[in-house]
């Protein structure tokens, strides 16, 4: 089997980010990510050629999650797996936390057999990029008080900002389908949804994401439906410094006109979601936010993508992307859903190779050579 070599600017990239942690992509420069891609896309070959790479046997891949998942445990169980390492999956309801265990000191006990991280922390705004990087702290502390030279690298699963993993996974998806994504317009819609108030994280990921590879986003979502700020910022400084563009509209045919590729889906009101802070771990007042989100999410019952508003896409044949699982009947049409169901799991699937490119950067020293010479017979 011959692949594409590795470059030795690449290559170069890629030795940078040893020993490196994710906690949002703009924590990796244009070109880290570029690279950080590229081994995606070499493991995803080696994967389909059936070509083992089980590089980083007897190590332990510890994953916490604090709210449900399917696609990103078993993508991480499976990308651990496929790297030789043993997954370790740990339920975030079962820790000390909420029983007054420190979140450094959860870390540190972590720490003392994992050789990597992922974490899920979601839900609070303001409380899982802050849980992420004390769980790093408590980690590294530990390991420096002992003198060990062993490196945990934390690999963020979704948290309130960014989720790093799926919006990696949506963008090697779409340079399979369109290769460079200069030019291409990109929808990025809020969708109607009778079930809970979604996190920001996906469609905030998405706009700092896609414009720092050339695309040009367009967000938009009805009022009360905005996003953080801060990633609405970084989106537009993102889109100027590269060869993309970032817009924000209220008019979800607006949106749709022409776009290359479009991305519905739901999320929460902001401002209900910032009462969330205050009323964390008060189950009365949690559910009572969760009424009223849904409440609202009703009165825009027509923020949905179907057929009529698939004919406003470029040449009517748009890319429809979700990160799953889709309300189907609300956010997406039954008819939208069928047509493009394939292509949506597939989506999803891309998220192995970027979990495995992340703890591969991170873990194996001279990465590009052993990928470089991987296929060889």
């Amino acid at each position: 089997m011959t692949l594409p070599r590795i470059s030795d600017p690449v290559a170069a990239d890629i030795a940078a980010l040893y020993r490196r942690s994710l906690l949002a992509t703009w924590d990796f420069s244009r070109s880290e990510l570029d690279a950080l891609l590229a081994v995606a896309k070499q493991f995803n070959a080696l994967d389909d050629a059936g070509v083992r790479v089980d590089w980083l046997r007897a190590q332990l891949a510890y994953a916490l999650f604090f709210d449900n998942s399917t696609r990103t445990k078993s993508a991480w169980a499976g990308a651990a797996a496929r790297l030789g390492m043993q997954p370790v999956i740990i339920d975030g309801e079962t820790t000390q936390v909420a029983h007054g265990e420190t979140i450094a000191e959860t870390g540190a006990m972590l720490g003392m057999n994992a050789h990597a991280m992922g974490v899920r922390h979601d839900l609070i705004l303001g409380e899982g990029r802050r849980f992420m990087k004390e769980i790093k702290r408590g980690i590294d502390e530990y390991l420096g008080a002992i003198g060990s030279e062993r490196s945990v690298p934390i690999v963020n699963l979704q948290c309130d900002l960014d989720h790093p993993t799926q919006t990696l996974a949506d963008a090697m998806w779409l340079q399979e389908q369109y290769g460079d994504l200069r030019g291409k317009k990109v929808t990025v819609s809020w969708a109607y949804s009778p079930s809970y108030a979604k996190p920001l994280s996906v469609p905030q990921g998405l706009i700092m994401l896609l414009p720092r590879l050339g695309a040009h986003v367009t967000l938009a979502h009805p009022e009360g439906y905005e996003l953080q700020p801060e990633c609405v910022s970084y989106a537009h400084e993102s889109a100027a410094a590269n060869d993309g563009s970032f817009a924000v509209t209220n008019d979800m045919d607006a949106a749709f006109a022409d776009a290359h590729v479009v991305y519905p889906k739901s999320w929460g009101p902001v401002a209900l979601m910032e009462e969330r802070v205050a009323a964390a771990g008060n189950r009365p007042a949690m559910a009572d936010i969760e009424k009223r989100a849904l409440a609202q999410n009703a009165a825009h019952r027509d923020w949905i993508c179907d057929e009529r508003r698939m004919a406003l896409t470029h040449n009517q044949e748009a890319l429809y992307m979700h990160c799953l699982p889709a309300d189907i009947g609300a956010e997406v049409s039954p008819g939208v859903m069928d047509k493009y169901r394939v292509h949506v799991a597939r989506e999803a699937q891309k998220k192995v190779y970027i979990i495995m490119a992340l703890l591969a950067v991170a873990k194996v020293e001279g990465l590009a050579e052993r990928l470089n010479t991987a296929g060889e017979a």
